[in-house]
């Protein structure tokens, strides 16, 4: 007969936690967050669980930017929002997009269009990027800063963070945030954004170079969203060369930043130019970081909500055979020694504690209150290892 375990009410991950996590026994998620595979599934329950977690905090990346902004919608689930009709401003259709209020017009117009929506990134993704790829309370370096939530993140998980964005509305939001979410909360260093051009990176940071544990960032997408009317906003280059030529020289710079044995995150997607073909961003980022002295390292899918995919797919596809994006890639690269990379950024051990006794991840059992270690081949002698 196999032994009758007693069951616990409210066992707890024992190291410092963000969050609660409810487990009863050890996988690849109590170690790692989430499981450490080349495909990140970030509309799976758990994933999503843990941004609402996040999201609870009050993080909100989408302030400071234009509300017009449609957002790359594996970042975030898009909103749909209907819109007026043009004559008098009614909102019900017949078939053929034809307002019920004012039918004697007969004019269509598009009613379920996606409005209204910026991209904000990610909160779950940034935490993996930092448990994983960072030295415990390292300095973070985000050249393409954006929203708030890469800095709310760092602070919260005990990070340093300094971000650089070409827009004062932009950082002065993130800044309001900080003030917000901190209030009340003991952060050991509070996320520092800087008002800049990251083509002058090294004069933004005083010349520190050599002095960040990681790069974590985003980029403009190219031209797929526009930020701002500055001619010296990536997303307004005129041509892709253009672009890239920036988006290079700003990956060089960051990489001088970044301390021997390091690693860079990145996360990237294609887009299309105005002839319907992908410009080749992501073989583009892995060159330029190449070019900068980096090696390339990991490479991960991250499968996104489908959001308004199937609405856009629904003609794209039709007319002219694109496929509907639900997915983003985080590149990772390593400046000098990939396994002097890594022993500076341990992934922390998760222990497990039920019942008095102490789960560790290498499946040992300790007893706090006998000092006794048993071992993981089979504790409890009926052949189940906890």
């Amino acid at each position: 007969m196999a032994r009758k375990r007693k069951k616990v009410k409210d066992p707890e991950i024992g190291q410092i936690k963000l969050f609660e996590i409810a487990q009863t026994h050890l996988t690849l998620s109590d170690r790692f967050l989430i499981p450490p595979f080349s495909v990140l599934e970030s509309k799976a329950g758990y994933w999503q669980s843990r941004k609402r977690a996040w999201l609870d905090i009050g993080i909100r990346s989408e302030l400071g930017r234009d509300a017009k902004l449609l957002g790359f919608e594996s970042i975030v689930e898009a909103e749909q929002k209907n819109i007026p009709c043009p004559k008098c401003a009614g909102t019900g259709l017949k078939k053929g997009n034809i307002c019920r209020d004012c039918q004697g017009s007969g004019k269509k117009f598009n009613n379920f269009k996606t409005l209204g929506t910026t991209s904000v990134f990610d909160p779950v993704l940034c935490e993996l990027a930092y448990r994983w790829f960072c030295p415990p309370g390292g300095h973070i370096l985000d050249p393409f800063a954006g929203g708030s939530v890469r800095g709310i993140v760092a602070a919260m998980l005990g990070y340093q963070y300094t971000g650089i964005d070409l827009r004062k509305v932009q950082v002065k939001a993130n800044e309001e945030q900080r003030e917000k979410i901190g209030a009340g909360r003991n952060w050991e260093t509070s996320p520092k954004w800087i008002v800049g051009d990251s083509r002058e990176l090294d004069t933004l940071l005083d010349n520190h170079l050599l002095s960040y544990d990681l790069m974590f960032t985003c980029p403009p997408y190219y031209d797929l969203e526009q930020y701002s009317d500055d001619p010296k906003d990536l997303s307004n280059a005129k041509t892709y060369e253009k672009f890239k030529e920036a988006y290079w020289q700003i990956i060089e710079k960051s990489v001088a930043a970044l301390v021997p044995h390091s690693f860079a995150a990145i996360v990237v997607a294609e887009v299309r130019d105005n002839q319907g073909n992908y410009v080749g961003l992501v073989p583009d980022t892995v060159m330029g970081f190449e070019r900068a002295g980096m090696r390339y390292y990991n490479e991960a899918i991250l499968v996104t909500p489908l959001g308004s995919a199937p609405v856009r797919t629904s003609s794209q596809f039709g007319k002219g055979r694109k496929l509907g994006k639900t997915h983003q890639q985080l590149l990772v690269f390593v400046k000098g020694d990939a396994k002097k990379a890594a022993a500076k950024a341990p992934v922390e051990e998760v222990t497990l504690e039920q019942g008095g006794a102490l789960f560790k991840s290498d499946q040992t059992i300790e007893l706090p209150s006998t000092g006794e270690k048993i071992s993981p081949a089979d504790p409890h002698g009926d052949g189940i290892p906890f």
